[in-house]
């Protein structure tokens, strides 16, 4: 039987991770292991200066007092004999679209799992008032019934995202990218002291027919392969002749390229 280990950044007391974690049960035997609390927008961040402690709430169901990624590690570590065969991290409330994924608790956990050689998916749902979490679920179902059957690539993770009702079938999509303005608000505590609130910013995206974001405006799935690697392999030439030219280069011995 397969193995597959679920989790989120939105609390193991979330619905969306229970309605994911039934919805996979069909393909494997599914463990839960997530956050005590919220733990949204942590990005891939590890605990690493106190100890972890994980908690059995019922059968096949966990909580850590950490990070998604602190989970997945505990879990995978502690839990599985040999690592699971998939790591599924959702259901999301919220869009986890584009650039927002280097934010993302949520696909940090698949992230992780893909780091770890373990095929991995995200999920996320559109926020709204409601979350019907289903079929955000069923979608989530019918990708990683593939993964477990076919694979993905070294070092792939995939990264989904729900509209909201019914979605009019799949894409498979490229991360978009929108104008990153950042909103911080000043307000002050009954004591006169000023405190800050980071607010969403300016939310306009470009224009891109295969983009993650167009995808779920038009009603669909989004489907997009991401990857660890953040290397900009394009810019390699002119990197290489930047440091070729920078006066400072020569006091720092010969410039070797190792590309």
């Amino acid at each position: 039987m397969k193995t597959i280990l679920v989790t989120n950044d939105d609390g193991v007391h979330s619905d969306g991770i229970h309605v994911l974690a039934t919805a996979l049960s069909r393909l494997g035997e599914v463990i839960v292991v997530a956050p005590h609390i919220e733990a949204s927008a942590i990005g891939h961040a590890l605990t690493l200066r106190r100890p972890l402690r994980m908690e059995r709430l019922r059968e096949g169901v966990y909580e850590v007092d950490g990070t998604p990624s602190d989970c997945v590690n505990v879990a995978v570590t502690q839990l599985y004999a040999s690592p699971p065969d998939l790591i599924v991290s959702g259901i999301n409330k919220g869009y986890n679209l584009g650039d927002d994924v280097t934010y993302s608790g949520t696909v940090s956990g698949a992230l992780e799992g893909s780091l770890l050689g373990i095929a991995s998916i995200a999920v996320s749902l559109q926020r709204g008032d409601e979350y019907d979490f289903g079929p955000a679920a069923e979608s989530a179902a019918v990708i990683a019934s593939s993964v477990l059957e076919h694979g993905l690539p070294q070092r792939t993770f995939v990264n989904i995202n729900v509209p909201a009702g019914a979605p009019r079938g799949m894409r498979v999509t490229v991360q978009a990218k929108r104008n990153h303005v950042t909103v911080v608000a000043e307000r002050l505590d009954p004591r006169g002291r000023p405190y800050y609130w980071i607010e969403e910013g300016e939310n306009a995206w470009e224009p891109h027919d295969r983009s993650d974001y167009q995808a779920v405006k038009d009603g669909y799935v989004s489907v997009t392969p991401l990857q660890p690697d953040l290397t900009d392999h394009d810019a390699l030439n002119q990197m290489r002749d930047l440091l070729e030219r920078a006066p400072a280069a020569s006091k720092l011995g010969s410039f070797r390229d190792t590309a």
